[in-house]
């Protein structure tokens, strides 16, 4: 009687290998566009001309006009009789709705991570990466990393409703935020308001965690966008 040979297990699949994807051309124009409005470099009441803009980033006009439909729903973009579509212009109104609703946002944030004692490694890391970016001028890398810390600080707080709610404000957060840092311009002290709102938070000092979070939130509400934008 012969005794079979075992055979050997052929390698297992890798399960890290990520799929290729065919991102939509309307939506990959959509995201450059999006990603230039919110980071100030078009500014708000910019008019978009299609054919001008088909051919800086060389594509035809449908994907262009496809695109600026979809930032018209974001609410970035909207349509003037005649004229055409723009970057929606921002008012003080709206500049201090949108702040009065994220202090409420982010002190509650500060409280749930406080009650559930969460982790505060990723905010420390934005920290850093927000004081790298000062001592470099790097302008765009603060803004990112500015933005990273304020979503980690809602999503550090576990509570699905108030990510979902604080996502509706953030193409208008980023957008304020970019053009006010552009307009502040002094990188380091953007940069060094973030570090005591951790710090305290670590401390478990509830009062002054608040206080420091609703400071940095109303005076990055204290500006006037018109003033702003001429300055752009």
């Amino acid at each position: 009687m012969t005794t079979a040979t075992p055979r050997a297990s052929a390698p297992t699949m890798a399960h890290d290998i990520q799929p290729i994807e065919n991102v939509p051309l309307r939506i990959q124009v959509a995201d450059r566009l999006r990603s230039t409005i919110l980071s100030g470099r078009l500014k708000p009441g910019t008019v978009l001309v299609e054919t001008a803009l088909a051919e800086q980033m060389n594509v035809s006009r449908a994907p262009i006009r496809e695109a600026i439909q979809i930032l018209e729903n974001d609410g970035l973009v909207e349509t003037i009789a005649y004229k055409g579509k723009r970057v929606k212009p921002l008012t003080a109104r709206e500049v201090g709705e949108t702040y009065s609703l994220r202090e409420v946002f982010e002190v509650m944030a500060v409280r749930r991570i406080l009650e559930i004692n969460a982790p505060l490694d990723d905010l420390r890391a934005h920290c850093d990466a927000m004081t790298a970016a000062a001592e470099a001028d790097d302008f765009a890398a603060l803004v990112a990393a500015d933005e990273a810390f304020h979503h980690a600080l809602i999503r550090l707080a576990n509570h699905d409703l108030l990510l979902a709610s604080w996502k509706n404000l953030y193409l208008r957060i980023h957008q304020i935020m970019a053009l006010r840092n552009r307009d502040e311009r002094n990188l380091s002290e953007v940069a060094e308001n973030h570090p005591p709102i951790v710090q305290a938070i670590a401390d478990g000092d509830a009062d002054r965690a608040i206080k420091l979070i609703s400071e940095h939130t109303r005076i990055l509400a204290a500006f006037d966008p018109a003033t702003i934008v001429e300055a752009l």
